[in-house]
């Protein structure tokens, strides 16, 4: 008897642009992994695929000329484009200048974003073929992930637009979390890299509520999970970390070797004046002592943080409290931003005179050349010490690697001299040999 079965259509095919930070990677793994649930292929080029997808980024001006430029080419490239994301939230702005776009959602918009899929490009699936991982589909290299834990922020800083986009805290149930991390290292994750807007207040929003992991209760606590994850056996490292009283409460985890000594906390400035108008916590002398104890607890950790300059009524003296704050805390990683006066922001209608582009120019430079001699610093102490270092990149002779105060894509690197060939995920002890401003170079023992 004849084989009358229709052949199996082939998978429709879909390009993904992902803008913006590591809390929208996250939003594109999501869609990606219900993409690949549902049958879809993903392609890397726009042209000859069936749609595009573009995860914008909408908080800074020169983000938001990305995302409307990457629109741009997708709809030239290929003309069928769905947009979401942070940009999302603001649709009259896309279609002023993309006004074909076939859909657009706001950002976490995750089932919306499938909807305007399903009606461009309808799905073929095949249940028996188009498996997907239990993880999910990531973005990121098998040998790290992305463990976001909230979305929105409760927080109401004037330079920022986010709760606007994204909303207000919302906490995802401790077992809910912890399960998925689980899936990752039994998958091969070998570091953690816990994140949302606000990490420091998760749990707030349900009051500390328990939810059950395997046969206990943990509380959606931000001390409860991080003790939690520590457990796993993978290297777990905290960002985007609000400088509350009770984020002392990590740091003996991380002496215990619990988690990573790296605490990633957004300070912004250090002048009284400009964090009270930023709406940020403003005693630059407890914040001092602090870190002064958090060092005491555990003198291995590191410290990262970013920098506005340039902020609305920012004085020549304001800028050198932020310079003084700078040699005294001894952070090993920093960042630094020039303001911009963001669309929507509290901070444009705040009256306080706007510092000129030239200036804000010449107070980075200084406050880079600043920091960069105290990293310098810093990473010579790490001269001749054994240190463990997790491998990015394998090379012939030498692989580039990070160690524990080191995260991917922002923070420094360790270039690793070796006899034997390494792989990424490895992580190795490593004798450092030398430092310059930012990369530590050694010989795996």
């Amino acid at each position: 008897m004849a084989d009358t079965a229709a052949p199996r259509a082939s998978a429709p095919k879909i390009s993904f642009v992902s803008l913006g930070c590591p809390k929208a990677l996250v939003d594109s793994e999501r869609i990606i992994t219900q993409l690949r649930a549902e049958g879809y292929e993903l392609v890397k080029t726009h042209q000859g695929a069936d749609a595009v997808i573009v995860n914008t980024c909408g908080f800074l001006d020169s983000a938001k000329a990305e995302s409307l430029g990457a629109i741009g080419q997708a709809m030239a490239e290929n003309g069928k484009v769905i947009v979401t994301g942070c940009m999302g939230a603001q649709p009259d702005e896309i279609r002023a200048q993309h006004p074909g776009v076939a859909a657009i959602t706001g950002p976490q918009a995750y089932e919306s974003v499938m909807a305007a899929v399903h009606e461009a490009v309808p799905p073929a699936h095949d249940p028996f073929l188009d498996l997907v991982p239990d993880q999910g589909v990531k973005l990121t290299p098998r040998h790290y992930a992305y463990l976001k834990i909230s979305e929105g922020c409760n927080n109401r800083c004037t330079f920022c637009i986010i709760p606007g986009l994204r909303g207000d805290l919302v906490s995802r149930p401790a077992g809910d979390v912890l399960r998925e991390a689980e899936k990752l290292v039994k998958a091969g994750v070998k570091e953690l890299l816990v994140i949302s807007q606000d990490t420091s207040a998760y749990g707030v929003d349900v009051k500390y509520a328990p939810s059950l992991w395997g046969d206990r209760e943990v509380r959606t606590k931000f001390l409860d999970l991080t003790r939690e994850l520590g457990s796993l056996g993978a290297w777990v490292r905290l960002h985007y970390v609000y400088p509350y009283p009770h984020v002392d409460e990590v740091i003996p985890l991380m002496a215990e070797g619990l988690v990573l000594p790296y605490l990633d906390i957004p300070f912004q400035h250090a002048s009284p004046k400009v964090l009270k108008a930023m709406r940020r916590p403003g005693n630059q002398e407890k914040t001092l002592e602090r870190i002064r104890k958090w060092r005491e607890i555990c003198p291995d950790l590191a410290i990262r943080s970013t920098f506005i300059v340039g902020f609305p009524g920012e004085t020549e003296e304001d800028f050198e409290e932020l310079l003084s704050f700078v040699d005294e805390a001894k952070m090993e990683r920093v960042g630094c931003f020039k303001y911009e006066p963001v669309k929507g922001a509290v901070a444009n209608d705040l009256g306080l005179e706007a510092v000129p582009d030239e200036v804000k120019q010449i107070r980075w430079n200084r406050f880079m050349a600043r920091q960069q001699a105290v990293s310098a610093k810093r990473l010579a102490t790490r001269v001749g010490r054994r240190i463990k270092v997790i491998i990015d990149e394998p090379g012939p002779t030498v692989a580039k690697g990070r160690s524990q105060w080191d995260a991917p894509e922002i923070d420094g690197n360790v270039f690793v001299s070796s006899r034997r060939p390494l792989r990424a995920g490895d992580i190795v002890t490593v004798k450092i040999e030398r430092a310059d401003a930012y990369d530590l170079h050694g010989t795996s023992a």
